[in-house]
């Protein structure tokens, strides 16, 4: 770009002195553009150096140049001789252009001292250049959000900085060195990607560690060329990423045949941006890292099972987590920003204000409060509070973790009326234990009755039948009072032979009052099923509480129905009802200790739990299925060990 008429915009006015200054900026040859009275409106740097002054534009050509002009007609070129004011007194030939008030000054034949002088001022041009794009990217980097941003920044830059050179960015893990982020100016080669090459000479100059360095994804080149990345290039320079003592990543910049570059000059380049680069990339990690770190600890506090409440220096809700919205059935953006006083009823928030009102130093505490709920529901809560405090040691608030003391009271109250039924059981075994003694007489008495009646053969028929009746049914109390104490005796958990249908036999008649109660007939349909080992009363409990369960669901006549058989290793027992059935939400519950849908005072949620606790410890399972208003069945699996 060295010709007249390429210099002049528009031949009837003069351009503006931003355009022309851009433009001469790309021209090789000392050039300037003067309006009609010779002051230069633009210059470029080849012009500044030929005439040995900074300040050019603005100053008349003739005294820039040590001569007076002529200026050629409109539309016509004219060459001149002139020999320099400075630099010695060079002659130089002009080239002069007129087109209507601009006139274009090149410079076509320059001494072998000016060549020297002009390549050392582009140089250092070239070197400025490089200076403020390293400048500018610096910057540019600095401001990048995320690594994806950061990589397609750092890549523009290597773009503008090495022209004509294929270039890759790699970015990686700086504990593993595995690849996190990869930009390919060119085609790469195949698998090259994947391993980074690195010179010993340059691991020292940053002072990295190679000992550390997984193997198989780093390797550490003593001497010699470096494998090349991409597909045609002939020569390439690499830089490793490295900040704090860990690499992470690293850039190359390859050359296509043909391209003249000075490589030496090009590493130092690269070096000085690859330093850049490893600060930035470093940041971006830990911003990225501490960002993963914060949004787990707030994963954390919303969704943890435990009630957890922070609120600042002014007693302001700044953290209100589900399991907190869901008991109280708030909604959380009402409850953010606003007092934590509010949460509670009038006679609660003196107690809670000091709780919530930290000194400078202090210890946790714990208290209970009750928080209110919607339609002012109260739930009676307990917290475990504990300050925060920032890097100086100041407190900047308060978290509180608690706990929903509603269940606990109620399985407080459930226990208290176990063991008041506990009580009253160990009453009643008292109780059967002194009625045993006169019924013994009874029996006693009405059986010599008997045997005298029977004797006599005048005795009257109906007072023979009346003294059976009398030592059948005495016999019968007898006998339940003898089981009753013997099913309420603390088991021995000692497995003996069972032999399987009797022990059914013998719950069912512990359970006579309530089958007649209920009008509940039973169904046997009993199986061969050789004896086994298990522990005789726990297993008559078992089936004591499941056929009283199968009589409450039915409690208008109905039928219960017990069916055993033998399956492979194991026993199944099968105990079915008529009734209502269990509803399906319930269903996932009845197993539970305390669980009960009872009226207070009817049940006290235990008999299920420790049936399924009595059928695990003998190694079996229970199922139940069960559908509203057709019936339930529970079935037991019980292992078939013998002794």
């Amino acid at each position: 770009m060295t010709t007249e008429s390429a210099l002049v915009d528009d031949p009837n006015s003069a351009p503006g002195r931003d355009t022309l200054q851009a433009f001469f900026d790309v021209v090789d040859a000392p050039a300037a553009l003067c309006d009609l009275r010779l002051t230069v409106l633009a210059a470029n740097s080849p012009f500044v150096v030929l005439c040995g002054d900074k300040y050019v534009v603005g100053k008349a050509l003739g005294a820039l140049l040590g001569g007076e002009l002529t200026l050629p007609d409109d539309g016509r070129t004219s060459d001149v001789d002139v020999q320099l004011a400075g630099g010695g007194g060079q002659q130089v030939r002009l080239s002069v252009s007129r087109r209507g008030k601009t006139v274009a000054v090149v410079a076509k034949q320059l001494s072998a001292a000016f060549d020297s002088l002009a390549a050392a001022g582009r140089a250092l041009l070239e070197q400025a250049r490089i200076e403020t794009q390293l400048l500018e990217l610096g910057r540019a980097v600095v401001g990048a959000s995320s690594e994806e941003e950061l990589v397609a920044r750092v890549a523009h830059g290597v773009k503008q900085l090495f022209l004509g050179r294929t270039f890759c960015v790699r970015i990686v893990d700086p504990r593993t060195c595995a690849l996190t982020s990869l930009y390919a100016e060119g085609r790469l080669r195949e698998g090259a990607r994947d391993v980074v090459h690195l010179r010993r000479s340059m691991l020292e100059k940053t002072h990295l560690d190679s000992s550390g360095l997984p193997t198989d994804r780093v390797a550490v080149v003593a001497g010699g060329e470096l494998p090349l990345l991409f597909q045609g290039s002939v020569r390439g320079i690499t830089a490793p990423l490295v900040a704090s003592g860990q690499l992470f990543g690293a850039l190359n910049v390859e050359y296509p045949p043909g391209l003249s570059a000075d490589l030496i000059a090009d590493e130092r380049v690269l070096i000085q941006l690859a330093n850049q680069v490893a600060v930035a990339v470093r940041n971006v990690k830990l911003i990225d890292e501490l960002t993963f770190v914060r949004r787990y600890l707030e994963d954390l506090l919303e969704n943890g099972n435990a009630l957890i409440l922070v609120v600042n220096r002014d007693r302001r809700v700044v953290v209100f987590n589900r399991a907190l919205a869901t008991l109280t059935g708030l909604e959380k953006g009402l409850v953010l920003g606003g007092d934590v006083t509010q949460l509670v009823p009038d006679g609660e928030r003196l107690r809670v204000a000091q709780a919530f009102s930290p000194p400078q130093h202090g210890q946790s505490s714990s208290f209970e409060t009750v928080l209110l709920g919607q339609s002012g529901r109260e739930h009676k809560v307990t917290f475990s509070t504990s300050l925060l405090t920032n890097q100086a040691g100041e407190v900047e608030g308060v978290i509180a973790i608690g706990q929903d003391l509603t269940k606990v009271r109620e399985l407080e109250r459930r226990v208290i009326q176990a063991e008041k039924l506990a009580s009253l059981g160990q009453l009643a075994a008292s109780v059967v234990h002194e009625i045993n003694n006169p019924m013994t007489a009874v029996v006693t008495y009405a059986d010599a009755l008997l045997s005298r009646a029977v004797a006599n053969p005048q005795a009257d028929a109906n007072d023979v039948e009346k003294y059976r009746r009398i030592s059948s049914n005495a016999e019968r109390v007898l006998r339940f009072t003898r089981d009753l104490v013997s099913y309420a005796r603390p088991a021995q958990e000692r497995p003996e032979d069972i032999e399987l249908g009797p022990l059914i036999d013998r719950a069912v008649g512990f359970c006579e009052h309530v089958l007649a109660k209920h009008g509940v007939s039973v169904e046997r349909d009993y199986g061969e099923v050789p004896r086994f080992l298990g522990v005789r009363q726990n297993l008559v409990q078992v089936f004591v509480n499941l056929i009283t369960n199968a009589c409450h669901a039915t409690p208008t006549g109905g039928r219960v129905r017990l069916a055993t058989r033998v399956v492979g290793e194991r026993v199944q027992v099968r105990v079915q009802d008529n009734g209502s059935g269990i509803p399906e939400d319930v269903r996932a519950h009845i197993f539970e200790p305390f669980f009960t849908t009872k009226p207070d005072g009817k049940g006290t949620g235990l008999g299920l739990s420790i049936v399924q606790g009595i059928v695990e410890k003998h190694g079996g399972v229970i199922e139940v299925e069960s559908q509203r208003n057709v019936g339930t069945t529970f079935t037991l699996w019980l292992p078939l060990t013998t002794g």
